[in-house]
This record gives C-alpha cells, structure tokens and sequence, in this order.
C-alpha cells in the first residue's frame, strides 16, 4: 500500500515528467529520467533502448511462473498546453496532454510496491513504451530482440478517460480500441499555363470525384463487425498561385475498423476506387502509410482478472464508455499474450484527451497502482 510520502513523491513525480514532455520517437530524456527513478527501486533487470526509447524493468521472483507486464507510455504531443496549472509544459509545443506522464508514474508507483515485496512467483515487467502516439511504438519494441527475454504471458494497461466519472473503470471483453491507419494519397499529372490547361493533366478533377466516393467506403454505425470508416482529413491540389493549372494534389485519409482483417478490406477498396480515378485522368498514383494502428482486443481471462482485483478493491467498473473509435497502441502486446486495457475516468466533465487544457488528474495515481499491484498479486501471489 503506498504511504503519503509515496503519494507525494508521486505526484512530484508526475508533474516533472508534465513539464519535459517529449513527443514521439524523441523520448530520451523521459526515458533517462525514468530509467534512474527505476535504479532506485533495484529491479533485477532493466533494459533500455527497446524498440527506440522503451525501458522495461524487471522485479522477478527468483521462482518459476508466468511473466506479467505492465505497460505505460513514454512519448508526449505536438500541441501547445494551455492549461495554466504551475507544472505547465516548459517546452514550446509540446504537451503530456494524453495522461501518458500520469501512467508512467503509475507504473513506477507499482515498482516501489513490488521493491519492497517481490512477487512469490513468476516475474512482473514494467514496461514505458515509445512512440505510442504514432502508432509505431508497440511494433518496435516486440520486434526488439531482446523482447523475448521479457515476452509477456498477461499484459495490462490502464488509460485515463475524461468524460467517465472519476475513478470509474470502463472495460469489457473483446473490442476496446479500433484499428486505424492513416493514409496519404499522392496523385501526379501535369501542369500547364492557367489560360491553357488542356495543354496538362490536373488531378483537381480526380480529388472533387475521389473526396465522396472514398467517404462512402466507409460503413460508419455501431461498432460492430461491419463498421468501417473513411475520414478525410486534408485535401491539396497545386500551388497557391493563379497562373498555373495544377499538376499535383495529396489526399490524407483516415481509415478506422473494429478488426485487422477488415482493415486490410478497407485499405484495398480505397486503392483500387484511386486508381481507377487515376487510370481515368491519366495520372500516377503513390501511396504512404503513417500511424498504423492494431485493433486492441481484450482477452476474456484478462479482463476476469481486472474485474475481480477491482471488485476486491471496491472500485466501480463496467463497459460505460467502450469500446472506443479513437485507437491505441496497445493492441500488438495481444497478439501473444492475454491483454486487456482498462479506461480509468478522469471526471464527466474532465477538458478531453488531446485538448489544449488537459491535464492529467493525480487523484488516479493511487487508483492505479492499486489495481496493476492486485493483479500482480492475484496472479502471482
């Protein structure tokens, strides 16, 4: 159980990560920072640079059992804070407005727990992800090599949600994120003289035609096996000039499923419906992925685990407020383990995740390491 000089070393904790956030792919200093917290507690491993940035600490038991991990998030965003709280971001630009400063000190809550009583058997991880903002983070580090040392048989997240009610813990099996991808559709033709632009090839054509028929691919509804949705979020076409007809335009889309298959499905009919624009325009088509996201699905066992250390702990959950649209780089860590993601509310009325005035509430702080450590010791003794 964690002391009130635990809770405000926390806290101290936490809001010193809140002004150094670092966005990602750029966590070194995060990472250092929690590197050394970590020293202090004398895990009997700890790895660093895994997948980029990641650090996981090890607290084993010295006895055979299952290996179960705990995972937090390194990386900040690209948003300027607004929040006006004293710990205010002092880096212009950058914002832990996504609570991942609250989650990683949860993890390092639960380290101090596990230092001073290790589990009977098996080992915990903590692990303090990289890049989970863009979605490359998870991929990295599980095809670190030196992942297998600490290849997980149950993964655990927790991740802050406004607008569920404070210490509320919405979760369920199955779908809890959606898969997404973000897709950049290049297309090139010609330019030409404004006055004379049958004279070149403009894709401006292509995009008025593609813009609908691309929105209509999604299936947008319930999240069910046939949802699917495609958003548009940027459309260019030629310089901003008047002299010249264009000769090239970029899309951006956003693809969301509640499965990776069906993602693969979307992701065809998309490219096939622009190059059958392209075809008939005459253009040529290029395409880029940029933050690809898994489908976070959670495991039966896993959340029977979660439900009975909160039902013992007496904190409120239930599936309010999941599954969610928005996507999470947690999703990987199921593919060989039993997984599940738990929403932790941040109050109804709490500013919103990637808002400029958010920030993470530390009254979740204890709220968190009480139920990673019950898990820990339900599963391990």
């Amino acid at each position: 159980m964690l002391t009130e000089t635990d809770l405000k070393d926390l806290t101290k904790f936490r809001r010193s990560l809140h002004r150094n956030p670092e966005v990602s792919g750029q966590e070194s200093r995060t990472a250092w920072t929690v590197k050394t917290a970590l020293d202090e507690l004398s895990p009997a491993t700890v790895l660093t640079g895994l997948g980029g940035h990641g650090v996981a600490a090890v607290f084993d038991s010295g006895q055979p059992g299952e290996t179960v991990m705990f995972r937090a998030e390194l990386d900040a965003l690209p948003i300027e804070e607004i929040s006006n709280v004293p710990w205010s971001s002092e880096v212009p630009g950058k914002g832990h407005l996504c609570g991942h400063d609250g989650h990683m000190t949860m993890l390092f809550g639960l380290g101090r727990l596990l230092s001073r009583k290790p589990p009977a058997k098996g080992r915990v991880v903590l692990l303090f992800q990289p890049a989970e903002e863009d979605g490359s983070g998870a991929r990295a580090v599980t095809a670190d090599p030196r992942f297998k040392q600490i290849a997980p048989d149950w993964a655990f997240a927790i991740h802050n949600l406004p607008g569920l009610p404070l210490g509320f813990v919405g979760t369920q099996a199955g779908l809890i994120n959606c898969a997404s991808k973000g897709l950049s559709i290049n297309l090139a033709g010609k330019t030409a003289h404004a006055a004379e632009p049958s004279k070149g090839r403009s894709p401006a054509i292509a995009v008025a035609e593609l813009i609908p028929v691309l929105t209509a691919l999604g299936k947008d509804g319930p999240l069910n096996d046939e949802f699917g949705l495609l958003t548009i979020t940027h459309a260019s076409i030629g310089e901003p000039t008047f002299g010249i007809a264009p000769g090239e335009a970029t899309i951006y889309a956003t693809l969301r499923t509640t499965r990776d298959d069906a993602m693969e499905d979307l992701d065809r009919d998309v490219r096939a419906a622009v190059m059958s624009s392209a075809e008939r325009h005459g253009l040529s088509v290029s395409f880029q992925e940029r933050d690809v996201f898994a489908a976070s699905i959670n495991d039966v066992d896993a959340v029977k685990v979660a439900g009975a250390a909160m039902d013992s702990l007496g904190i409120p959950h239930g599936t309010r407020g999941v599954p969610m649209r928005a996507s999470e780089d947690f999703g990987v860590f199921g593919w060989n383990s039993k997984a599940a993601m738990l929403c932790l509310g941040s109050g109804e009325s709490h500013p919103a995740l990637h808002n400029p005035d958010y920030d993470f509430p530390d009254e979740l702080i204890p709220i968190g390491v009480s139920i990673f450590e019950r898990i820990a010791r339900d599963l391990l003794g």
